[in-house]
C-alpha cells in the first residue's frame, strides 16, 4: 500500500481541482433559496462516487434533501465499513468579514499551512474531509487495494439537524448494515500531533421569543411604563449563568458524568499552550466555568451559549422605539448522560418562569442529539490508531471534542455499530466562521491515511 503516496502525488492537482469545483457550489441547507444548489451538489457527489469505483450509487429521496448512497461489495464474508459525511454547508454570513468570496475558493499559505490552504465555505466542514474518503476509495479501487466492503452515506442536512437522516436510517437498516462507521468531520490537535476524537458533546438548540406590547412603541411616550422585550430578554439570558459561570437551570447537571481525576490527568497530557490559544483568538484571557481548564470546559463540560440575538431597530441612524418582540437563538452543548429532549424541557420550563408579567415567552426547540464516546479498546479505534501511526510516524492521542454530531448516537442505536472519528482539520480552520479553510497537506494526508484504516480494520477483524 506504499503506492498510495505516489498515487496521490501523481493525481494531486486533479484531487485539488475536483474538490475546488465541489466547494464552489453553495449548498446551504439552512436557506431554501439554495435548494437547487443543494441538489446540484448531491448530483456531483453521486458522480464522484461512480467515478471512484462504487458499483452501485443512488440518490435516495427523503422528506428533505436527498442522501447519496454508494457501495462496493467485494465479498459478503468480509467486514463492511460505512462512511458517513455531509455535502451541505453553513451560511457564509457575515460576508463582509471574508477576505475572499466564500464560494470562490482560493489557495493561500498561512503560518500553520505553509503548503497552502483552501479558503472557502465548506472547505473543511465537511466537503474537504468527506471528499478525502472518495479519493481514498478511488485509490483502493484503481489499485486493487480495497481489502473489505465499503458503503457511503452522504447527507445534505447535517448543518440543520439531520432530520431526514433520522427518517432514513431506521427505514434502511439492511442497506446500511456495517461493522464500523467511519467519519471525518472533526479535527486533530496539530499537524505534528495526530489525535483521534473519542467523544462528542450532545446538543439542544432552541429559539426564544419575548413579546411585550402589541406593537412597537415610541420610547419617549412609553419608556419606563411598559416592559421592553429586549431589556427583559437580556436580563433573562444573563441570569442563566451565575458568578462562577455555572448554568442555573434547575436539574441541568443532574445526569452529568464527572470524569475521574485520572481521566482528567490523561486529558491534560495533550499539548496545549494557553498563551498561543489566547493569541490565536486575540483575547486577553479565557472565560468559563470555575474549577475546570480550558480544554475541559470545551469538551467534557456542558455549556449554554447565545448564538444570535435581535429585535428593534438596527438600521443606520436612530429610531427611538420600544420593540414589540425580541428574539434569541441558544445552543446547549451536552455531555454523557444528558438527554437533549429532557434538557430542552428543563430549559423551557425555567425560561418561561423567568419572565415578568409584562411579557409573554415562547420557546421553540429546533434540533438536538445525545453525546457520544468511542471506546479506545475497540477494533475500530485500534485500526485508526495504527493507520495514523503508519502515516504520521507517531501514535495519535485520544481526544474528546466539544463539537456535536448528533447522528452518531443515532447510528449506534439503530445500526448497532461503533463510530470512528478520523478528523484531519485543525481548530484554527475557522469552520462555521468567515475565512474557513482546509490545509492542502491535511487533505492529502487524509487520503493517504484512510486506506491504512481499511487494511488494519480488516486484519484485526479476522
Amino acid at each position: 500500500m506504499n503506492s498510495v503516496k505516489s498515487y496521490i502525488q501523481e493525481h494531486k492537482d486533479r484531487f485539488l481541482n475536483e474538490l475546488i469545483e465541489l466547494i464552489k457550489i453553495p449548498s446551504i441547507s439552512a436557506d431554501s433559496r439554495y435548494k437547487p444548489d443543494v441538489l446540484k451538489t448531491a448530483e456531483a457527489v453521486k458522480k464522484s462516487l461512480e467515478q471512484a469505483g462504487c458499483d452501485r450509487v443512488e440518490l435516495c429521496e427523503t422528506p428533505g434533501n436527498p442522501i447519496v448512497y454508494g457501495e462496493k461489495i467485494i465479498d459478503k464474508n468480509l467486514p463492511t465499513v460505512l462512511v458517513y459525511g455531509h455535502y451541505d454547508v453553513q451560511p457564509p454570513d457575515p460576508l463582509d468579514l471574508w477576505d475572499s468570496p466564500p464560494f470562490e475558493p482560493v489557495i493561500k499559505t498561512t503560518e500553520l499551512h505553509p503548503e497552502g490552504a483552501i479558503f472557502a465555505r465548506g472547505a473543511c466542514d465537511d466537503k474537504g474531509q468527506m471528499y478525502m474518503h472518495v479519493k481514498a476509495m478511488e485509490y483502493m479501487a484503481a489499485n486493487n487495494q480495497l481489502p473489505c466492503n465499503v458503503k457511503f452515506m452522504i447527507e445534505g442536512e447535517e448543518e440543520v439537524g439531520s432530520k431526514s437522516l433520522s427518517w432514513f436510517v431506521p427505514r434502511n437498516k439492511e442497506k446500511l448494515a456495517n461493522d464500523v462507521i467511519l467519519i471525518s468531520d472533526t479535527g486533530m490537535i496539530a499537524n505534528n500531533v495526530p489525535s483521534i476524537t473519542t467523544g462528542l458533546r450532545g446538543l439542544s438548540y432552541v429559539e426564544v421569543e419575548v413579546t411585550g406590547p402589541n406593537r412597537d412603541l415610541h420610547s419617549g411616550l412609553y419608556g419606563g411604563a411598559v416592559a421592553n422585550p429586549i431589556n427583559v430578554l437580556t436580563k433573562m439570558i444573563a441570569s442563566l449563568h451565575d458568578e462562577n459561570n455555572h448554568i442555573t437551570i434547575p436539574g441541568f447537571y443532574d445526569k452529568v458524568i464527572e470524569l475521574s481525576s485520572e481521566e482528567r490527568a490523561f486529558m491534560a497530557k495533550a499539548p496545549f499552550s494557553l498563551e498561543a490559544y489566547k493569541k490565536a483568538l486575540d483575547i486577553e484571557d479565557v472565560y468559563g466555568e470555575k474549577g475546570y481548564t480550558t480544554n475541559e470546559r470545551n469538551s467534557i463540560r456542558p455549556t449554554l451559549d447565545v448564538n444570535g440575538i435581535w429585535g428593534g431597530y438596527i438600521g443606520e441612524g436612530a429610531k427611538t422605539v420600544i420593540a414589540s418582540k425580541a428574539y434569541a437563538k441558544i445552543s446547549m452543548r451536552l455531555v454523557p448522560d444528558q438527554d437533549w429532549e429532557e434538557i430542552t424541557n428543563l430549559f423551557t420550563k425555567h425560561f418561561e418562569a423567568l419572565a415578568p408579567k409584562g411579557v409573554r415567552v415562547k420557546v421553540s426547540p429546533h434540533h438536538g442529539g445525545r453525546a457520544y464516546v468511542t471506546p479506545i479498546d475497540s477494533i475500530g479505534y485500534q485500526a485508526a490508531s495504527k493507520a495514523y501511526e503508519q502515516t504520521f510516524g507517531k501514535v495519535p492521542i485520544p481526544q474528546r471534542s466539544g463539537g456535536s454530531i448528533p447522528i452518531v448516537a443515532l447510528f449506534e442505536q439503530e445500526l448497532k455499530s461503533k463510530t470512528i472519528l478520523m478528523g484531519f482539520g485543525l481548530d484554527s480552520d475557522a469552520i462555521h466562521s468567515p475565512n474557513e479553510h482546509f490545509g492542502v497537506w491535511n487533505y492529502l494526508k487524509g487520503i493517504e491515511t484512510i486506506p491504512w484504516f481499511y487494511k488494519y480494520f480488516t486484519e484485526l477483524s479476522k
